[in-house]
């Protein structure tokens, strides 16, 4: 992990979770932000896209928003 490009963030989190995760820190001889760091990057795909949807561009097309782009789903 690089320190010139972190954020601070703050979770509420199972406590029987919390105490598991930094066990096992221990056991990897990490800290438990390296170890969510770790498992954050095993867990979360390569590249994520999001989809910017134009409402206006709905109402002007259907004359309202439609379900499908009011929930930003393809």
């Amino acid at each position: 992990m690089t320190t010139n490009n972190i954020q601070r963030v703050t979770l509420f989190i199972n406590s029987s979770i919390a105490k598991q995760a930094k066990a096992q820190a221990i056991i990897e001889d990490l800290t438990l932000t390296g170890l969510v760091e770790k498992a954050l990057i095993q867990y979360l795909p390569k590249e994520t896209i999001i989809k910017k949807v134009d409402i206006r561009e709905d109402v002007k097309k259907n004359g309202r928003i439609s379900k499908r782009d009011s929930k930003h789903t393809e």
